[in-house]
């Protein structure tokens, strides 16, 4: 049996990686993108990241800018321009990964699995056919084939031209 060390993770999955101060969507600045903190769009209203710890290559996270917790808290414009993005991101996700289906799921709540009870996001994820093998079954280990610089690269220049 061969073994995959990825030593890297265990700071996060023993919790011991000192907090980051604020919040995952309020990346430092007001520039619309950020590599270093995985920022693919940002206006006065959505922020788009890629996820530090994706179940596939493309994982996106879309949030409203402001602190909601709940589907309800949204003001209208917020709600309208959320629906737009998901549109967006299943679109340029299919066009640059050749995605074949989408995950789109939404937690809220920590006892429904929000790790961000606090501010509400979509996730977003592309799928392919057999994209997830035995590694995950058996090992409870995802594979994920292009590094996540390269998924931001790829995907940087359609969000960078997105227009509400």
């Amino acid at each position: 049996m061969k073994s995959l060390w990825t030593p890297w993770r265990m700071e996060h999955v023993a919790a011991s990686a000192p907090r980051a101060t604020g919040c995952l969507f309020e990346p430092p600045g007001e520039g619309s993108s950020d590599k270093a903190h995985l920022l693919l769009f940002r206006d006065r209203l959505l922020v788009v990241l890629l996820n530090r710890f994706p179940y596939a290559n493309g994982h996106l996270l879309v949030a409203p800018r402001r602190h909601a917790g709940d589907l309800a808290d949204l003001t209208p414009e917020e709600n309208s321009a959320l629906m737009a993005m998901l549109a967006f991101c299943s679109q340029t996700l299919r066009r640059r990964f050749h995605a074949e289906g989408l995950n789109i799921g939404l937690n809220l709540g920590a006892c429904a699995g929000a790790g961000i009870p606090g501010h509400l996001h979509f996730h977003v994820v592309p799928r392919w056919p057999g994209d997830h093998n035995f590694m995950t079954v058996l090992a409870e280990l995802r594979t994920i084939p292009q590094h996540i610089e390269r998924s931001f690269d790829v995907l940087l220049p359609d969000f960078q031209n997105y227009r509400p």
